[in-house]
């Protein structure tokens, strides 16, 4: 019988949605709020996995993005006034929505996940605000 064991981590950062209509369009900045969820079999400790290692995984990446600003890669102003003026950012591929961020996390923690054989599927949850969210959820194996 398989289980699940999460974690919630919390953290500052800025973007701009370059393509809205709306007032997400300007600088704004979020408390966001990221669930990562693992199922799998127990190991021989009981554990699925250790807290201990699931933050080791996901905490180097939230360094780079908390109080940074997040960039999509084709959003040459913002890109070019950040660095041209020394501030943190981030670089994604594509445009910085909720569901486009659950997409880079699995990217980014996926190959660390899978080298543990007894881990399943993994869950990506990324809270925008404090009710607003997008997740998804995939098998590593």
């Amino acid at each position: 019988m398989q289980t699940r064991i999460a974690k919630d981590f919390i953290w500052e950062m800025s973007h701009r949605l370059t393509f809205h209509k709306g007032p997400c369009k300007n600088i704004h900045g979020h408390s966001y709020k990221l669930r990562v969820e693992v199922e799998g079999n127990l190991n021989s400790n009981s554990m699925i996995l250790d807290y201990y290692d699931l933050e080791s995984i996901v905490r180097p990446l939230l360094n780079q993005l908390d109080h940074a600003f997040l960039c999509d890669k084709n959003d040459d102003l913002m890109i070019n006034f950040l660095a041209a003026n020394g501030f943190k950012h981030y670089i994604m591929d594509d445009f910085t929505t909720a569901e486009n961020m659950v997409d880079m996390f699995i990217q980014k923690f996926k190959p660390e996940f899978e080298k543990f054989q007894n881990i399943e599927s993994m869950m990506i949850r990324v809270y925008e605000t404090f009710d607003v969210y997008a997740e998804k959820r995939i098998s590593l194996k």
